[in-house]
């Protein structure tokens, strides 16, 4: 969202351009703009091995790897789905001989399994419900979703899939935990 710092109440005003190093002049201050980026989501697991299940039958698993569950949001693109997944594949999230977390997915030739979850992209500032306006349309979501799928596979790795739309059932074995919080 976009907001012309006039818009936002006086003492958000205040504390916005005291927190500032160089000041805006009298006339710059109705002109400021202040930006909440969205972005492309994926909270990643490690694990030892990871599955989905639609309507009591298994579709996809994996064995050792990374668990990604991804969630789109509105202004996402296919610009979007490119960083989320070099971010994914270049992340050091397993160990080497020495025990450090040196080494990416594509290094250990780990397995993936990619699953959409709108769900991340909630807003949970205020209130007890959840607010789902930043969430892609579900023909959005799907396209970028088929995107982060396509370039996944183009990779060689072994991977597994959720089913856009559908009431999944994931089970992991997390290992570690290791769990990491991913954004474009």
């Amino acid at each position: 969202m976009v907001r012309k710092i006039s818009e936002v109440p006086h003492f958000h005003v205040r504390n916005y351009l005291f927190s500032c190093r160089n000041f805006p002049t009298e006339g710059q201050k109705n002109t400021l703009i202040r930006n909440e980026q969205h972005a492309m989501i994926a909270l990643i697991q490690r694990v030892t091995e990871a599955s989905v299940a639609i309507d009591q039958k298994v579709t996809a698993q994996i064995g050792v790897g990374i668990l990604a569950l991804v969630g789109i949001e509105k202004p996402d693109t296919h610009k979007s789905a490119e960083e989320l997944a070099r971010k994914i594949l270049t992340f050091r999230l397993f160990s080497d001989s020495d025990g450090k977390m040196n080494l990416d997915i594509q290094g250990t030739q780990g397995q993936i399994l990619l699953v959409p979850q709108f769900t991340l992209v909630a807003d949970t500032h205020k209130g007890r419900r959840p607010g789902f306006s930043n969430a892609a349309t579900p023909a959005q979501g799907r396209e970028m979703f088929d995107e982060l799928v396509s370039i996944f596979t183009k990779t060689g790795l072994t991977m597994g899939t959720g089913t856009f739309g559908a009431d999944m059932k994931v089970a992991l074995i997390n290992d570690g935990p290791v769990t990491f919080w991913l954004q474009t």
